[in-house]
């Protein structure tokens, strides 16, 4: 499978050649934890889920970090050097407990959410606060380069010195300064400067000691320093939701290249376009805003509302509604349907009925994550499995090759299959041997080992083992 990618910094298609041959390096802007996400952040959460599980999928070994943005992060922040509030402090402000544990609350609701729609895990959830330090050797390294300066306790970014703002979003300087809608400040060499640091008034919540005073860092010089600690520069991918390309992109690129003497930062920017529902932009007061919480209390299952979010191409705006939801379950019905025909007919050694269908479906997966061309075989392969089934035609060759592409092709990718449907009859006879082994465990007041066999069972198949009064119960976790 060669892979190509639609780049935002050439805006063109390119061939995807990892920097290291065979392994990705992949950083992807994770949640502002202040409240639950919503639909919208979850549709490029996915995003940078189903492009690990593509490039894994072609053979490559990922390390993905996703940040967790838990301070700095202001109400207004369509301009580069962002106002307002910190929303983390203003949340804390209004529940009247403090920030760090209203971004840990928000935090483990993201990762729980995460579970429900099975995005696999980073290899790294950084959180800006824990690289504060790391934060303040950045700005001191582009003062040093004199890409910044300090000025009453703030350091900002001298945005005009780093002759390529605008590269990614395609903003000229020239166009920046004719619609800025940035307040003049009298501390500021110019209005287009932004933040890397910001002085913290007395009042303020979340504050740190620096060579400049009492503040908090700025949320562009936050993915800057996390990126480069953890991944190092340059590194292969860089993604986020089209509202990130500016200004936080386009500040991570100046920082980047300009504290680490113009070595590019990211090979390729990859970005998923907004998400709309019911055919307008998601608000509360339109009374169309969904968490994926809201929509699990409505019945919904966290495999419909992947596999809704996933069902348009990523550079595609996605409209979302009820509808498209019940088109997820209908579509995920029928894939069931199938594999459980296939699972019902007695195995013989597959031929090679699936062939077809796997090259359309790889070769659309490479073509830019074209989900709608690689769905296409898959709907077409589900058709064809009915039909001989139907027609008492469906032998076990074919139902081998069906299934092997259904399990080990269409899921790893889409993940949208029951959880009790994906396990085989190999797999059955493990759980149930490590379940009778667990009990054994329990009976000898072998606690450890006993602990052991659930982890093993959750992280393997997602199983919840519980102890009651009537012994070991078991479930697989919707």
């Amino acid at each position: 499978m060669e892979i190509k990618l639609t780049n935002t910094l050439s805006g063109k298609k390119e061939p995807f050649r990892p920097i290291t041959p065979g392994k990705v390096k992949l950083y992807s802007c994770g949640p502002t934890v202040y409240d639950f996400a919503h639909i919208g952040n979850f549709r490029s959460f996915l995003f940078s889920d189903l492009l690990k599980r593509v490039l894994e999928y072609a053979g490559l070994e990922v390390k993905k970090v996703m940040n967790i943005t838990d301070v700095g992060h202001l109400t207004e922040d369509d301009a580069a050097d962002a106002g307002g509030e910190d929303k983390i402090s203003r949340k804390a402000r209004a529940e009247k407990i403090d920030p760090f544990e209203i971004a840990r609350k928000y935090e483990e609701a993201f990762h729980e959410d995460e579970k429900k729609l099975r995005i696999l895990p980073a290899d790294a959830y950084p959180r800006a606060t824990e690289f504060v330090e790391e934060q303040i050797d950045l700005a001191k390294k582009l003062i040093a380069a004199g890409f910044a300066y300090e000025a009453h306790g703030s350091v900002y970014f001298r945005t005009k010195k780093f002759e390529k703002y605008g590269q990614l979003s395609g903003n000229s300087l020239e166009n920046l300064i004719a619609g800025a809608r940035v307040e003049v400040s009298g501390e500021k060499e110019d209005p287009l400067d932004f933040a890397l640091w910001k002085r913290a008034e007395p009042n303020h919540l979340m504050q740190w000691e620096s060579p400049w005073g009492k503040g908090f860092p700025g949320w562009h010089a936050e993915c800057s320093a996390m990126s480069t600690k953890l991944l190092g520069l340059p590194f292969d991918i860089h993604t986020g939701g089209e509202d990130n390309i500016f200004p936080h992109h386009e500040c991570e690129i100046a920082q980047n290249e300009c504290s680490s003497g113009g070595k590019k930062s990211v090979n390729y920017w990859l970005h998923v376009k907004h998400l709309l529902v019911d055919g307008k932009k998601m608000s509360k007061s339109a009374g169309n805003f969904y968490t994926i919480r809201d929509l699990l209390e409505k019945g919904w299952k966290g495999e419909e509302i992947r596999f809704a979010l996933l069902s348009a191409h990523y550079r595609s705006t996605l409209d979302f509604s009820m509808k498209s939801l019940e088109q997820a379950r209908a579509s995920i019905a029928r894939i069931v349907e199938a594999n459980r025909a296939c699972l019902d007919t007695e195995f013989e050694e597959q031929n090679d009925f699936a062939e077809k269908y796997r090259a359309e479906y790889q070769q659309a997966l490479a073509d830019d994550l074209n989900v709608a061309g690689a769905l296409a075989p898959v709907f077409a392969l589900v058709s064809d499995v009915l039909k001989l089934n139907a027609e008492q035609k469906l032998d076990g060759a074919t139902a081998s090759a069906a299934l092997d592409f259904l399990q080990n092709d269409f899921d790893p990718v889409f993940d949208c299959l029951p959880r009790e449907v994906k396990v085989n009859e190999l797999e059955k006879a493990e759980i149930e041997s490590l379940l009778e082994k667990r009990v054994a465990a329990r009976n000898a007041k072998n606690w450890a080992e006993s602990d052991r066999i659930r982890d093993e069972l959750a992280e393997k198949w997602d199983i919840e083992v519980r102890d009651g009064p009537d012994g070991q119960t078991w479930r697989v976790k919707e």
